[in-house]
């Protein structure tokens, strides 16, 4: 009698037993499944983020002009000997030429005992890179480019300051004109001073010119500096143009470029037994055609004057 009792009891405690294993194992398979799901979202989300970043990158414009001319290059002889007569040039400090450049020309054009003309001519050139982060080089330069107009508008000491927008010089130019009064062996000297500021694509070029008569010489008609200086402005703006190798080749051809140096010696062999084999064909195997388009670089920051 007691013997079934017993097995009856074994058997109740093992059927028990089942669906706690059921359930273990249960939670253990929907523990797999949610760590798969997690990280099949981790990743997507890290696809899309890199294709949004990718995306970003591809909106903003890539930066015109890669490098400068030399400043003190930009204006031809005649311009100089017009504007700055007998002046020695001298190149402004910069870390990089290719960002900031700058020029200046002093003259002094004596006339023995009947005075003396002053002029002082300076060239400056600031050049903005494309950034992701920024925007794009044209943006950049456009923002300094207002900067600087109102940097020159700011003098508190200039009397008779006018402003006038001036036209056929790059994108956008202003001329700012004022008169300024100093000591010079204890008489007051009017010095009339010309700012023409002139952005073109992603560069942005400051002309400062100013003149005086010294010793007696008669003060400079302002309408005629102010015709050199935007002459000058032009100048600049023109030798910045000329700059055909400072514009980058074309992304197709950077990008062909780039993958050319990522291959294998073996696999840059196939590549040409591959065009060789094309061209005996008479299939033409398509080029990158280097052209002075836009292509994005380190971004650049600060200013000239």
């Amino acid at each position: 009698m007691h013997r079934p009792t017993k097995r009856l009891t074994r058997i109740l405690a093992c059927a028990a037993a089942v669906p706690v294993v059921l359930v273990v194992a249960g939670c253990s398979s929907d523990s797999g499944s949610d760590d798969a799901s997690a990280k099949d979202t981790a990743s997507s989300g890290a696809k899309a983020s890199a294709s949004t970043a990718g995306e970003a990158a591809k909106k903003v414009r890539a930066a015109t002009y890669k490098s400068l001319p030399k400043a003190c290059d930009t204006l031809s002889k005649k311009t100089l000997d017009d504007l700055a007569p007998k002046g020695k040039s001298k190149s402004g400090a910069s870390d990089d030429e290719s960002t900031r450049a700058s020029c200046s020309w002093a003259s002094l054009d004596s006339n023995g005992v009947k005075g003396s003309q002053y002029r002082w001519l300076n060239v400056s050139m600031l050049r903005f890179d494309s950034d992701v982060n920024r925007g794009s080089g044209d943006d950049l330069a456009s923002a300094y480019y207002a900067k600087q107009v109102k940097d020159a508008q700011s003098d508190e000491s200039a009397k008779k300051m006018k402003t006038s927008e001036v036209a056929g010089t790059g994108d956008e130019a202003t001329l700012v004109r004022s008169d300024s009064t100093y000591k010079a062996k204890k008489k007051d000297v009017t010095s009339k001073q010309q700012t023409v500021v002139s952005r073109i694509d992603n560069v942005v070029v400051t002309v400062n010119y100013n003149g005086s008569g010294l010793a007696g010489e008669k003060t400079p008609d302002a309408d005629e500096l102010s015709k050199d200086a935007e002459k000058a402005a032009r100048e600049v703006v023109a030798s910045v143009k000329d700059t055909v190798s400072g514009k980058s080749a074309s992304p197709s051809a950077s990008a062909s470029k780039s993958a050319d140096a990522s291959k294998s010696p073996s696999q840059k062999s196939d590549d040409k037994s591959g065009e060789k084999s094309g061209d005996k064909s008479g299939s033409d195997s398509s080029k990158s055609s280097k052209s002075p388009s836009e292509s994005a670089s380190p971004s650049a920051s600060g200013k000239d004057k």
